[in-house]
């Protein structure tokens, strides 16, 4: 049966398909001249996929906030603000898609659009709604699927009424590193570890076959008990991941990747990091450690010293030659980067003082993204660490001044782009979080 209130919704929304960001993202995507290839997590960035949060984020409350995999709740046209000055650095840097407006093209494909959508109502028990939702118009079905469908009394089973959503909204889509990520020529598409994360996936797998068509793998695909997550997986050098093995990247799911590259390599190197399972700000390798460049690391100091709540968490190298794999235990995990080539100089998050180490950490100040080689995003909050990259060589720049003009950020050779926030580091995680690259050089 046909669900008037969709269509009614349908209607209120019809005016966003003249936004003109949307129009003006659509005019100008260069998407077949797009290939995916990242080779390391620094090379200089040429494609980056975003999501600008959007309602979803505003239909968390305190009683669901934990549900939805957060801590606190968020206001939006904070969040709005915030996020723009983020974006804006990457339009003025590289080329910048967009999930929804990629979802709303591959939509208007008849065999997609039933896919999506069929997928979609049978992970949330809601089939009753599967003709209704195929007859939007793309860019509205596109803005249900992310920002959810809301329940109606008149048609929905009454059990979906307590989460007041028969298509709950992605709360954590903005995060879009963690669900996918490009992994050298190819993407990984994720095995969430939480079930309110896992229609991502199919929005990230549908659009990198039909919109970028990358090869993708899946380490569920094969174990449906592996677990792997983008704020795990770096691309530390074109034979060589560094990967945390946590609450949300299991042991199974690195087995799937060593694994592969044993079939596919004679020679590669995966350096595994063992992450607490709380508090949640340890959820990810990429709260403790990312990569500034080809010699230097953002690190939380704790992990370098196996101090704390790291005082237990080991550290491997899994060094794979002609298909057999040799297991390491390291010091730390610069140990193990140093014995396969990478002598990497650590830059603190906090700086030198244990309190300002802590909390920094915890509103992901070790958690930046590298633009290109010494080049960097983060957020301006964690001033303790913006200072050390300072004394580290690290020209700090504003991005407000640099998405205004008023700041050229190739004008300078090594830099820091900081951007203001006090809501998306509530969000639980940062700059890099927030971003999927998909082509470097």
């Amino acid at each position: 049966m046909q669900n008037r209130y969709l269509y009614k919704l349908a209607e209120e929304c019809t005016v966003l398909q003249c936004d003109n960001i949307y129009l003006y993202m659509s005019e100008n995507l260069d998407i077949a001249k797009t290939k995916v290839n990242v080779q390391s997590e620094y090379g200089h960035l040429n494609a980056v996929l975003l999501h600008r949060p959007g309602i979803e984020i505003e239909r968390m409350t305190p009683t669901n906030a934990a549900e939805a995999l957060y801590s606190d709740i968020l206001c939006k046209h904070i969040v709005d603000n915030e996020y723009a000055n983020f974006s804006g650095v990457f339009e003025k840097w590289c080329k910048v898609y967009y999930v929804e407006d990629l979802l709303a093209e591959i939509l208007d494909k008849d065999e997609v659009r039933l896919s999506m959508v069929t997928d979609s109502c049978k992970h949330e028990n809601c089939e009753h709604l599967i003709d209704s939702l195929m007859a939007l118009p793309s860019r509205t079905l596109a803005k249900y699927l992310i920002e959810g469908v809301p329940y109606n009394p008149a048609t929905d089973p009454k059990h979906f009424a307590k989460d007041h959503y028969t298509i709950k909204p992605l709360y954590n889509l903005f995060f879009t590193r963690d669900a996918s990520s490009s992994m050298y020529d190819q993407v990984l598409i994720n095995s969430m570890s939480f079930h309110v994360r896992a229609r991502e996936t199919m929005i990230y797998r549908a659009i990198f076959d039909n919109v970028f068509h990358a090869g993708t793998i899946c380490a569920m695909d094969k174990y449906s008990s592996a677990r792997t997550e983008g704020g795990d997986v770096q691309i530390a050098a074109p034979d060589m991941l560094c990967i945390g093995n946590g609450i949300r990247t299991n042991s199974k799911g690195i087995h799937y990747l060593m694994e592969k590259f044993a079939n596919e390599r004679e020679r590669f190197r995966i350096i595994v990091q063992e992450l607490p399972q709380h508090p949640d700000s340890f959820i990810h390798l990429d709260m403790v450690h990312t990569f500034l460049g080809s010699h230097q690391v953002m690190a939380y100091k704790p992990m370098i010293d196996k101090t704390g709540c790291f005082a237990d968490k080991a550290t491997y190298l899994i060094d794979i030659q002609n298909g057999k794999p040799h297991y390491t235990e390291c010091k730390n995990i610069l140990e193990a980067q140093k014995r396969c080539g990478m002598d990497m100089e650590p830059v603190f998050c906090g700086g030198g003082d244990e309190w300002y180490q802590d909390r920094d950490q915890w509103h992901s100040g070790a958690n930046f993204f590298a633009l290109d080689d010494g080049k960097i995003i983060g957020y301006e909050r964690n001033i303790h660490t913006i200072e050390a990259l300072n004394k580290a060589g690290f020209d700090v720049l504003d991005a407000a001044e640099v998405c205004a003009g008023k700041v050229d950020m190739h004008d300078y050779k090594k830099f820091v782009v900081t951007f203001k926030a006090s809501e998306l580091p509530r969000g639980g995680g940062g700059a890099r979080c927030m971003t999927m690259p998909i082509n470097r050089d």
